[in-house]
């Protein structure tokens, strides 16, 4: 099983001066993240899109490029590719790009996102989302799988008579599917063969088991080898060497990103009793020490046979050297310790 880290690009907020952490100051941050991840062994790296004051990242294959030269072998992913406000010709052409620099390194994970600016902000109505994304993903799995020109037809863009897109990746790179948890996002990616993202940030991830069995039986019954079926989650987690002391710390930055993130989606206060219960062994959150994280990586693989599990880690923005220290021990505790079990 692949263990990584994925992350938005949270911004600190200073309730003093009323304002957000520099985007340039974050940007750097990342990238030394992402080197350290790559140096202690991590599997992969995802990177999220977001247009707004609170995020530093609305372009994820910068970001991943800039990871690329300072990397070797970690895959870099985004998390996620919001497909129905972009163009699917220009997301290949930067992600095989990255490809390109990173020798074969980069995946594109794609979904609706946590937000809905991008919509208005490129000129698209929400309420085409469905057709959007459909045809979209459609246009970029037939560029991602062209071994030719390429002849297609759609109605929300320009259609593409015998044309190629450039550069060619050697060979045709990972697309997953985001899901948060409706079955028509399940079912479409099974009938196409793709791996699956379940973002599981609340309630109890044993709710999520009928989406998984859901997507496993529709993925052999479409014809799909099931030795090559990718199965991944997505879940908020930081860890420390001391797990019960960084959760109470921790709590008050997860608190008030939860509640400004709540605030526009009409969600109550967000409490310790939640966060609690979160943290607990049938919860989604991964707040502690390496071995809470260990075992609950462990019960969550037996539950719905993942091959990929990612910790996303800077939800509020806990501090650069957390970070850090959060990124060694997933690294050099946590990682070797699930592979171990698991090749057992």
């Amino acid at each position: 099983m692949e263990i990584g880290i994925s992350m938005f690009g949270d911004l600190r907020f200073d309730k003093q001066n009323n304002s957000y952490q520099l985007a340039g100051q974050r940007i750097n941050e990342i990238i030394e993240e992402v080197k350290l991840m790559d140096e202690v062994g991590l599997d992969v790296f995802g990177i999220g899109e977001h247009h707004r004051a609170d995020y530093a990242v609305s372009a994820p294959d910068i970001i991943l490029a800039g990871a690329a030269t300072v990397t070797k072998n970690i895959k870099l992913t985004s998390a996620v590719t919001v497909l129905s406000s972009d163009d699917p010709v220009r997301v290949y052409e930067a992600f095989s790009t990255v490809n390109a620099m990173s020798n074969g390194r980069a995946e594109i994970t794609v979904g609706r996102g946590s937000f809905i600016e991008s919509f208005p902000l490129f000129g698209y109505d929400l309420n085409d989302y469905n057709e959007l994304f459909t045809e979209k993903l459609n246009l970029l799995l037939n560029i991602n799988w062209a071994d030719g020109p390429l002849t297609w037809t759609g109605k929300h863009r320009p259609s593409l008579k015998d044309q190629e897109v450039f550069p060619k990746s050697e060979i045709p790179m990972d697309v997953w599917i985001a899901a948060g948890g409706t079955p028509e996002s399940v079912l479409r990616a099974a009938k196409l063969g793709l791996p699956l993202v379940f973002a599981i940030i609340g309630g109890m991830p044993e709710q999520y088991k009928p989406f998984f069995e859901y997507y496993k039986q529709e993925y052999i019954k479409a014809g799909h080898d099931i030795n090559k079926m990718q199965i991944a989650t997505h879940s908020h987690g930081l860890v420390g060497a001391d797990g019960n002391a960084l959760a109470r710390e921790y709590f008050a930055t997860y608190k008030d990103q939860m509640d400004r993130i709540g605030a526009s989606r009409g969600w109550q206060p967000y409490t310790y009793e939640q966060y609690e219960g979160g943290r607990s062994r049938d919860g989604a959150l991964f707040i502690g020490d390496a071995n809470q994280v260990v075992d609950k990586i462990l019960y969550h693989q037996e539950m719905f046979g993942l091959t990929r599990w990612l910790m996303h880690s800077d939800l509020g923005a806990p501090d650069h050297l957390t970070q850090m220290k959060s990124i060694e021990l997933l690294g050099t505790k946590i990682a070797p310790e699930v592979k171990k079990a698991l090749a057992k």
